[in-house]
Order: structure tokens, then sequence, then C-alpha cells
């Protein structure tokens, strides 16, 4: 079960009673949530990376179908952050690659983005991945024009590691940032 996340960091209780996302492994019953996610959130992604083409859309189910066969065989974990309403407000995945090292990609709705709500759930799957997955390590490539998600990174205790090849920023040119799971700090 995956614990609720604070966006907001804070350690002070507020006076004002806020609900808090859930961090959900992704089963077959989001599918429609995540879908809606996608479609209303395509022009803001498509700002800083590339679009994933109406193929993406057309086939979304048999897609989503692939990514739980993948889960179910072991070789990524997919979540959803999921709103009181039961919304998706943000997709998270875990890509293993071998040897204790996963490739994180993320994306959340443009409702959420500048509240921290990004960094707070990278900073959890990092618990997750180390504790329930046994990794030691995460990459996540980001394209150069991506402050935002370079911010989060960052935030998260990644560090700059290298070039990444177009090939896995869309097309554009852009960084690997790594972190150390054994370092699991704030």
């Amino acid at each position: 079960m995956a614990k609720a996340l604070n966006p907001g960091d804070s350690s002070a209780p507020s006076r004002y009673s806020r609900a808090v996302p859930e961090l959900q492994r992704l089963q077959a019953d989001h599918a429609a949530a995540v879908l809606a996610f996608e479609l209303a959130n395509r022009a803001y992604f498509a700002a800083s990376i590339s679009d994933r083409g109406d193929e993406f859309y057309d086939k979304f189910t048999e897609r989503h179908s692939a990514l739980l066969a993948e889960q179910e065989a072991g070789t990524g974990a997919f979540y959803v952050l999921v709103a009181e309403d039961g919304s998706v407000l943000g997709r998270f995945n875990l890509n293993f690659t071998g040897d204790g090292i996963a490739e994180l990609g993320y994306r959340v709705a443009q409702q959420v983005t500048g509240r921290g709500v990004a960094t707070a759930t990278v900073r959890e799957l990092c618990r997750l991945a180390a504790a329930r997955y046994g990794l030691r390590t995460l990459r996540a490539a980001t394209a150069s024009g991506n402050a935002a998600s370079q911010k989060v990174l960052t935030k998260a205790g990644f560090v700059p590691a290298g070039p990444a090849d177009p090939a896995d920023v869309g097309g554009k040119t852009g960084t690997w940032y790594e972190r150390d799971l054994a370092i699991l700090g704030p």
C-alpha cells in the first residue's frame, strides 16, 4: 500500500483540511482516468516534451494492457497519483534496466504544477524503488529546455550524470540525472 503524500513539505499543521493525493500502483481500472489525464494535458505536455502522437491515444487500451503485462512480468513498475475524486494527477514509471537500476519517467497535470507535487511523488517513488524493488540507482533523462523537470529531479536528490541521447528525450538534446538510492535523504 503506497502512502499518501504531503506535497507541501510543511511540518506545521494546516488550519484547512486538504485532501492529499495517493500514489497507487497502476491497475486495469485506472485506464479511463489515465486516458482522461493524458488527453486533458496533451497540449501542456507537448510544450516541453515530444507529443506522443494520435496513435498513442487511438491504441491507448492496448498500451495500458501492455504496461500491466510488463508490470506483472517484473520488467517495470507503473504508478498513478490519484486525487480524492479518482482523477489522475500524475504518472510515474520505473523501467527496470538490470543491475539494480531503473529509469524513471513522470508527468504531472498542469493544474498541480508548481505546488511540489512532482517533487514529493518522485521522492516517495525513490523510497519505494529501494524498499519494494531493491533498486540501487534511478536514472531520468530530461530535455535541456525542460527546466521544471530538472528542478524536480534536483530537489529530489538527483544529480546530472551526462548527456542524454536525443532518442531518450523525444529527439531533443538533454541530460541524464541519477539518484543513488542508498542515500535517501530529502
